[in-house]
């Protein structure tokens, strides 16, 4: 299998990082995103998303890195990451999609305005787009916290693919400019995660 990736794209760095921790026999491939070679017509093949990560397994191609955190894990034999029950898997599941769907983009908006348009020359962040995303990132992260005032992770006692997802955006704390400091249970939960091996591996640059 391959794994198109590459390390500044927090989606894929939550299927790299699962990859990683189930030691899956993945070969990664870095997409070199400053050279626009995921608009390229080999990639577009892959993906017409123009996105990473994309997962190819023989004649195979998935796109959406939650899709391919599940699918590696079902190809991995004893694996703990998804949990095969099916009132637990669907509490991974719930997870997953919040992830996607609330979280990252209002990471997204602010690694925009604060870190992406000054790499692009596209101007200074916007006052209003920087304070819709600080709205919002308060709003989720406070769910977050609270939901995690009495779990070890954040589906009980164990790590699991909702760890991950989660995760991989508030990688991006510094450049985002995420405020963090206030939820203690959110803190507590993402150094755990931060001790693991994947996420070491998959650490942004200095």
């Amino acid at each position: 299998m391959r794994l198109y990736h590459h390390p500044f794209s927090f989606n894929a760095r939550r299927a790299v990082m699962t990859a990683l921790h189930l030691q899956a026999p993945v070969e990664l491939v870095l997409i070199d995103l400053a050279s626009q070679e995921h608009l390229k017509p080999e990639f577009l093949a892959l993906n017409p998303n123009h996105k990473v990560p994309v997962l190819e397994d023989g004649d195979f191609h998935l796109w959406g890195s939650c899709a391919i955190m599940q699918y590696l894990a079902e190809k991995t034999p004893s694996q703990s990451l998804y949990p095969t029950q099916i009132r637990s898997r669907a509490d991974v599941n719930r997870w997953l999609f919040w992830s996607a769907q609330h979280l990252t983009p209002a990471v997204g908006i602010l690694g925009w305005e604060h870190a992406v348009k000054g790499i692009l020359g596209l101007g200074a962040a916007d006052p209003a787009e920087v304070e819709r995303g600080e709205r919002q990132f308060a709003e989720l992260a406070s769910i977050l916290d609270s939901h995690l005032a009495e779990r070890m992770y954040v589906c009980g006692p164990e790590l699991t693919l909702a760890d991950l997802a989660l995760a991989a955006p508030l990688g991006h704390a510094g450049p985002a400019r995420l405020t963090l400091a206030p939820y203690a249970h959110l803190n507590r939960w993402l150094h755990q995660v931060q001790d693991l091996d994947a996420w070491k591996k998959t650490a942004l640059p200095a």
